[in-house]
Parts: C-alpha cells; structure tokens; sequence
C-alpha cells in the first residue's frame, strides 16, 4: 500500500506559497492577547511563519499523526504540538486565558470551527484564517446581501469581521476547485445582547432556514405567537441588521405562548 498523504480524506489542500502564508501569519493584530492556537498545521508553512512572529504562547492542534509526526521532526523548537481535534476541545479546560486562532482551516469543518468558536467568545477574542472563499464572504457579509445568512448575523453580534484578500486555486497541493477567501474576525465590545441570547441564536436561524419566505411566515413555523402585527414582519431575514435581530428576539420573547 502506498503512503498516505496527511490530511487526505479531511478536506484539507495543503498551501505551498511562502508569500501568501507570510501574508495570512501578519493578519493577526496580537492585540489583547499572549496565546495563538494555530488549527490543522499539517506540513507546516503557515507554522514557521508564525512562530517567526515571536508569539509568548504558541500552540499547534492537529488530528491526523503523520502531520504530527511532520511537525515534530521538521519543527524540534515547536514544544506545544496538540494531538487531537478542535471540534472536541474542550477550550475553557484546556485554555486559560485570551486567547488567538488562525489556520489554513479544512473547507470541510470551517463552519463548525466558527460556531464553536461563538460559543467560546468570551476567550477567542481573534480569529484569522483561510477558507472556502465563499464561506469567507457569507461571515463578511452585511444586510442585503446574498450571502448574508445565520453565521453573517451570530458572529457579526459579537465580532467585527473583515474580508483581507482571496487566494488562487493554483498556490496549493492538491489545488481545490474553489478559490479561498483570508478573514480576520476581532471581539467586540459587546458584552451580551440586549435580549435573550439562546432565544436570538434561535431566531436567527429559524429566520434564514426559509430565507426566501417572509419573517411572518418563518418565524410563525417555529414559535406560537400571541399577535402578528410585528413591523417588520413583511421583510425577509437578509433585511435585517444585526439590532434588528435583536428588537425581533425581544418582541418573540414577550409575545409568545409557552407551553406548559
């Protein structure tokens, strides 16, 4: 049986431009923290980059062993390689101050990594990265667009998030069909929203599951409300801002009916 290529079978093309790699290691600011997790290394070009930049805390977490096994013989000054996977992390045990993410993150997984990253927002305070470049432009994206959607609307209440610069198919081994966007993702100021926060994430996604119907039919389909006379309710969810979202979750959250 032949050698099998790390990352194979996980989704993962492998980035072979030293100057792009450069470019995505200097897009994280190193504001208002000491520790970069750096997520799916395998061969390591995003990794020397990095650990070129001098960061006092420097971590790598990768699945697959012979990237580890890689990254341990290619990299000896590199003492904090984590073996295992980030879905599964827990981040409050394992981190235990502010924190940074960046990665070349599997086109597979990236959506995951983003909403699990929503739920440990309080710690992540910066994520930079590169992704399918489509997925990149749906986080950047704002009311109105297209591409405006659920991950838009939760990570926008809580980060400021920032379209850097697209990538080439040509640049990577094996090249992806698709081109890849670079984003930087920054906390807010946000401490928490002004509604109920379990109930917004609810909202949200109940709105942009039927993103072609009305706010009055998709949010009917979900909740049993008391009135239907909310004011927006004509639009459609790509309409809304973020506050808007918001102002919607309050009024649900005082006009429907509970089962008991």
């Amino acid at each position: 049986m032949g050698k099998v290529h790390p990352k194979k079978n996980l989704g993962q093309h492998f980035l072979k431009d030293m100057g792009i790699a450069r470019k995505i290691a200097a897009s994280l600011s190193g504001d208002g923290y000491s520790l970069v997790l750096e997520i799916g290394p395998g061969m390591g070009i995003l990794t020397g980059c990095l650990m070129e930049r001098g960061f006092n805390d420097f971590r790598v977490i990768e699945i697959d062993n012979e990237s580890v096994h890689y990254l341990q013989t290619h990299f000896p000054e590199l003492k904090n390689i984590i073996t295992g996977d980030f879905l599964s992390m827990d981040i409050d045990s394992v981190f235990h101050e502010k924190m940074a993410i960046i990665g070349n993150f599997p086109y597979n997984i990236s959506t995951q990594i983003f909403f699990k990253v929503l739920k440990n927002r309080e710690k992540i305070v910066e994520i930079a990265g590169m992704l399918q470049k489509e997925v990149a432009e749906r986080i950047c994206a704002g009311p109105g667009s297209k591409t405006y959607g659920i991950l838009s609307v939760l990570l926008q209440a809580f980060y400021k998030t920032e379209y850097l610069f697209t990538v080439p198919e040509h640049v990577f081994s094996p090249p992806p069909k698709v081109k890849s966007g670079v984003i930087r993702v920054i906390r807010n100021d946000v401490k928490s929203l002004d509604c109920d926060e379990i109930l917004f994430f609810r909202v949200v996604k109940a709105c942009f599951n039927q993103r072609r119907k009305t706010l009055r039919n998709s949010v009917r389909a979900v909740f049993d409300l008391k009135r239907d006379d909310y004011k927006e309710f004509g639009l459609r969810p790509e309409q809304l801002s973020v506050d808007q979202f918001v102002q919607l979750t309050r009024w649900i959250d005082e006009n429907r009916v509970i089962s008991k």
